[in-house]
This record gives structure tokens, C-alpha cells and sequence, in this order.
């Protein structure tokens, strides 16, 4: 295929065993791991945990990325559909609350195509992803996505050039987050689990309340309050060499959770605030092919440095 998915539009080739472009990925499905996760807003993990799906690859270039093994090492398992629809099945016989689908825009192609099917036990899809993508590929995914839970990372260019690799970031964010409001409308919630609408999540960054704070503004400014949810997070951890960027080098101080929570308050967004007890690698996932089967065999596609 000649890939345009991503607002990077590389029209990159990507064949069943080599890419190109950015992401560097073969036209198939790649997935890291596959199992519960306790880890989410309690409206998407409840009590027995989101049916997540951890997919191989990503659209941005994040320094600080904590999943840096699958989304720029681009390590995980090849999977057929019809081995992605098993992993579904088996999610749901876990006692999945949803099937959650992480970092999965690069294979839109691919997923539009499996979510036109019914989901086992028909729980919602959630697409997690960081916000990075074109409306166009939206579109295709109409009907067929519940709840999107995006990031919203930056609205300053320049701090998306430097962290993310991608200027255009905000402009794209914003109007990929109009559209998933406008396939799924306003929150809706049955016994504290969302079942459609949009949550908007924001990692603090440190030295960075600022940006959390205009973030924040663009969504109180651009959404009626309550309709969609606002996700504060707390729990940026320093990973990797992070020599070029030393501001990136420490947690937040709690000062500067406070700052940011308070502000989100005052502007009255409903949502989630995590506290600094989330810091540390312990809550990252074990990126070891759990859940994924073996029908392909384990591998890596090396994508470069793309930082």
C-alpha cells in the first residue's frame, strides 16, 4: 500500500514485509501485547480492566516516550485479523470491560476493515492514541469506534517540534478531536463505565504547566461543560537518554501538579487527575508478547532513530 494515513502523509511503501516513511512499517498488523489493564480512567478500566490491545509502532517521534520499545523499537508480533479477532474473543472471555486499541493509527486500514464485524459480547472499541491523526482516516472509522481517548499533548507548534518531531501537531490534534466528538457526541455513562464519547488526556510535562493550562482553555473553550472528559496526568517518568532535552530529566514537583489541578477546578472540567503516586517504570507494561499468540512468529522491524 502507499500509506497516507498520518498527518506526516509520507505516502510511504509498506508491504507485507518491509516500510518506509516514518513509521517504517509492513502493511499488517504488528501487536506487543494484549491483556487487561488496571491502569486507565476508572470510567474505561472499572473493576475488572480494559480488553487492551498494545500495537506496534507509532505515528509521532515522543523523547520521552515511555512505551519506546514497541513505538519507536516498532517490536512486537505479526497477527492475521482473523488472529485479531481471537485476541478480542479472548479479552472479552477475560471479563474485559471494552477492547481497548493503544497507539493503533497506523493501522486504520487494517482496523476499519475488523471493526466492521460485531465485537465479541459486543463491548465498546476505544481508540487511545496520541491525537496525531487525519480526519480523512477518522471518517473511515465512523460507527465503528465507541469512545475515543486521545491525547492532547501540546497547543504551542514549537514544543511539538521539539519533543514530538511534528510542528503541526496542534492543528492537527485540535481538529481530529472535533471529529471524534462529532461521530460519538456528548460523555455517556452507565455505572461509571463510559460506553461513548470522547476523554481528553494530557501529560504534564515538567517546567510545563503553561502549556497544561492552555490546553485546558482550548477544551473548557471549545466543548459545552460535561460533554466530553478531561484526563490530568501526572505520572511522566524520565526514560532514556534524555541528554539533548536536560528539562525533561526529573519528575513533576508537586507544586505543579497542584497548579494544574487547581486551574482545571477553577475552569470546571469534569474528568480525572492523577496523583504522583503513578511515577515510576513499575507502571509501565511489560512488553513481552502476552496475549499475542504465535501464528507469525516473534520479531522486530528496526525503524532508525526518528527523535
Amino acid at each position: 500500500m502507499i500509506c497516507n494515513l498520518c498527518p506526516r502523509r509520507c505516502a510511504a511503501v509498506r508491504d507485507e514485509n518491509r516500510g518506509e516513511g516514518w513509521c517504517r512499517l509492513p502493511d499488517g498488523l504488528r501487536i506487543a501485547r494484549a491483556a487487561l489493564h488496571h491502569w486507565e480512567e476508572p470510567c474505561i478500566s472499572g473493576s475488572r480492566g480494559a480488553g487492551t490491545v498494545f500495537f506496534s509502532g507509532c505515528t509521532l517521534g515522543c523523547v520521552f516516550c515511555q512505551n519506546d520499545a514497541i513505538s519507536h523499537g516498532n517490536f512486537g508480533r505479526a497477527v492475521s485479523e482473523d488472529g485479531l479477532r481471537a485476541i478480542f474473543q479472548n479479552l472479552a472471555h477475560q471479563g474485559a470491560h471494552n477492547i481497548e486499541l493503544v497507539t493503533p493509527t497506523q493501522y486504520s486500514h487494517i482496523l476499519a476493515r475488523a471493526l466492521s464485524r460485531p465485537i465479541p459480547g459486543r463491548l465498546p472499541v476505544v481508540w487511545n492514541s496520541g491525537g496525531y491523526e487525519r480526519v480523512e482516516t477518522l471518517r473511515a472509522l465512523a460507527g465503528r469506534v465507541d469512545v475515543y481517548l486521545p491525547d492532547l499533548k501540546y497547543v504551542t507548534a514549537a514544543l511539538a517540534q521539539r519533543y514530538s518531531g511534528a510542528e503541526d501537531y496542534p492543528e492537527a490534534a485540535k481538529a481530529a478531536i472535533l471529529e471524534m466528538f462529532r461521530q460519538r457526541g456528548p460523555a455517556r455513562l452507565e455505572d461509571g463505565l463510559l460506553k461513548s464519547g470522547v476523554v481528553i488526556r494530557h501529560l504534564i510535562l515538567p517546567g510545563q504547566v503553561r502549556e497544561a493550562k492552555l490546553v485546558m482553555d482550548w477544551v473548557a473553550e471549545t466543548f459545552p461543560r460535561g460533554s466530553v472528559l478531561f484526563s490530568l496526568m501526572a505520572q511522566y517518568t524520565p526514560m532514556g537518554d534524555l541528554s539533548p532535552w536536560p528539562e525533561l530529566g526529573r519528575t513533576l514537583r508537586p507544586s505543579e501538579l497542584r497548579a494544574a489541578r487547581d486551574y482545571m477546578e477553577n475552569l470546571g472540567l469534569p474528568g480525572y487527575v492523577q496523583e504522583l503516586s503513578s511515577v515510576g517504570e513499575g507502571f509501565v507494561p511489560a512488553f513481552d508478547l502476552t496475549g499475542v499468540g504465535s501464528e507469525s512468529g516473534e520479531g522486530r522491524v528496526e525503524s532508525g532513530d526518528r527523535r
